[in-house]
């Protein structure tokens, strides 16, 4: 499991060109940015420096091996932010914007991935797609770091994230107590999620560990297990891939159901 890595203090960084713009773009708290001034001509930086202009957020141009030192590992792209640490949410509050936006709610879980680039990719699908939140137990898990926020190119500005405790728990609470269906990913499912009459009602989907798939408890705590048409010779996609594809199955019947209104 990968360690978040911070600032100074309790700050924490971001680094990129998408990820910092989002940021700024969501009026998410930024301490200050710093930008390469050997940089490239490139709109999107352009777009950085005015919205941190716009949010009195201090900019400054510093040697690119600065930033080298700065983010050791990290691809910055000559752009790297330094903000409080990551504002995780809550179940409920999580529920209370779908129930705002009068939608059924959608909701992504994750089992045992503990790889941040996954953690970021499918962050991203699942902002794309309109989820309300992702779920993240503390155990087992990635959390939130910049290699999470890289991968999730900005999508973690504007997704909730709600880290949870015992995952099987949380499966039942959200039944019991919130009318939440859970869909857990399987390869060995009987029926393709496409079947599935869970899609347009108020759901969680459950996504496992690449090879490892979900959890034996976290398959029996499911409503529903199901799998992703495979055609190919290759057995199984990755966790990141394999959850775009699900999401995206979600929302084309939520939109074959009755598409919200924007």
């Amino acid at each position: 499991m990968s360690r978040p890595l911070r600032g100074d203090g309790q700050e924490r960084l971001v680094v990129g060109r998408h990820p910092v713009r989002e940021l700024l773009r969501a009026r998410r708290p930024v301490l200050m940015v710093r930008v390469a001034d050997s940089r490239d001509p490139d709109p999107v930086v352009d777009e950085i420096l005015s919205l941190a202009q716009d949010a009195r957020v201090r900019v400054e141009r510093v040697p690119r091996e600065e930033l080298d030192r700065q983010a050791p590992d990290l691809v910055h792209q000559g752009v790297v932010a330094t903000a409080p640490p990551f504002p995780y949410s809550d179940l409920v509050g999580a529920l209370a914007v779908a129930e705002r936006a009068d939608e059924p709610a959608l909701l992504v879980c994750l089992d045992g991935i503990t790889d941040p680039h996954n953690l970021g990719a499918i962050a991203r699908s699942a902002e794309a797609v309109g989820a309300h939140a992702l779920l993240v137990p503390g155990r087992r898990s990635a959390s939130v770091t910049p290699v999470a926020e890289k991968a999730a190119a900005g999508a973690l500005a504007h997704l909730r994230v709600v880290p949870i405790g015992n995952l099987v728990r949380t499966l039942q609470r959200l039944s019991s107590d919130h009318g939440v269906w859970s869909v857990g990913l399987d390869g060995d499912a009987p029926g393709p999620i496409g079947a599935s009459r869970l899609l347009t009602e108020s759901l969680v989907v459950v996504v496992g560990a690449e090879g490892a798939g979900l959890a034996r408890l976290t398959r029996e705590a499911c409503d529903e297990l199901v799998a992703l048409p495979m055609r190919g010779r290759v057995g199984s996609l990755n966790a990141s891939v394999a959850a775009g594809v699900a999401l995206y199955a979600v929302r084309t019947a939520r939109d074959a159901h009755g598409p919200a209104e924007d």
